[in-house]
C-alpha cells in the first residue's frame, strides 16, 4: 500500500511538472487518450485484442498531434473563425476569407519541427501512463520510476530550447486558444462581448 501511495505521489508531481509540455498537444487528443486508454487497456490487464485497440488509439492520437501542427485558423469576412490546412501556397480551404491574406499561412519548416516534437511529447505521455506500460511492456515497469523523474525535465529542456528557436504562432485545430474578449471571437459560443475560452 505504501509503495503504491509513493508511486502515485511521484506520478502526481511528475504530471504537474509535465503540464506545460502537454499544452503543446491538441487538447481534444490528450483528453481522448486519457479517457479511452484505461478502458481499451483494461486498466493494464491486456489481452491480445486490448493491445490492438490500444495500439490503434495511440497511433491515431499520435497522427492527430502531428496533423494539428499543419493547421491554422483565421476570422473570415463573416466574423466566424475558420480552420484550414497549411499548404505551400497558403491556407486551404479559403472559405469566406474576404480581405484576409491566406498566403501568409503557407507551410514552413517550423511546422515540421513542431509536428515532430508534438509526437515526441505524446510518446513520453504514453510512457508515463502506467496502463500503457503494464499492457505493452510489463517488465519495463521497474524502470518507470526513473523515467518519471528523468524524461519530463529532459524533454522539457529540449523542447523549450527548440520552441524558442521556432516559436509556434499557429492556432490550429485542437490547439488551446487564449481567453478572448473581442466581438468577432465566437469560438465556443455565438455570444458577443463576453469572455470565452476555446478548447476545440
Amino acid at each position: 500500500m505504501a509503495k503504491d501511495s509513493s508511486k502515485k505521489s511521484i506520478q502526481d508531481k511528475t504530471f504537474t511538472g509535465f503540464g506545460n509540455l502537454i499544452k503543446l498537444l491538441p487538447t481534444g487528443t490528450v483528453f481522448l487518450f486519457q479517457f479511452l486508454n484505461p478502458v481499451l487497456t483494461n486498466y493494464g490487464h491486456c489481452s491480445t485484442i486490448n493491445k490492438y485497440l490500444s495500439g490503434i488509439l495511440i497511433g491515431l492520437c499520435g497522427f492527430s498531434c502531428a496533423f494539428s501542427s499543419f493547421t491554422d485558423s483565421y476570422v473570415g469576412s463573416d466574423g466566424i473563425t475558420h480552420y484550414g490546412i497549411v499548404t505551400v501556397k497558403g491556407l486551404w480551404p479559403s472559405t469566406n476569407s474576404g480581405s484576409v491574406d491566406l498566403s501568409r499561412y503557407k507551410l514552413q519548416f517550423s511546422d515540421f519541427v513542431h509536428a515532430f516534437f508534438s509526437v515526441i511529447v505524446f510518446a513520453v505521455l504514453c510512457l508515463l501512463d502506467s496502463n500503457t506500460v503494464d499492457c505493452f511492456y510489463h517488465s519495463f515497469e521497474t524502470n518507470q520510476k526513473t523515467l518519471l523523474m528523468v524524461l519530463p525535465p529532459a524533454i522539457g529542456a529540449i523542447s523549450g530550447s527548440v520552441f524558442m528557436l521556432f516559436p509556434n504562432k499557429r492556432h490550429g485545430i485542437g490547439v488551446c486558444m487564449n481567453v478572448c474578449f473581442v466581438p468577432s471571437c465566437r469560438i465556443g459560443s455565438k455570444s458577443k462581448g463576453k469572455i470565452w475560452t476555446s478548447f476545440p
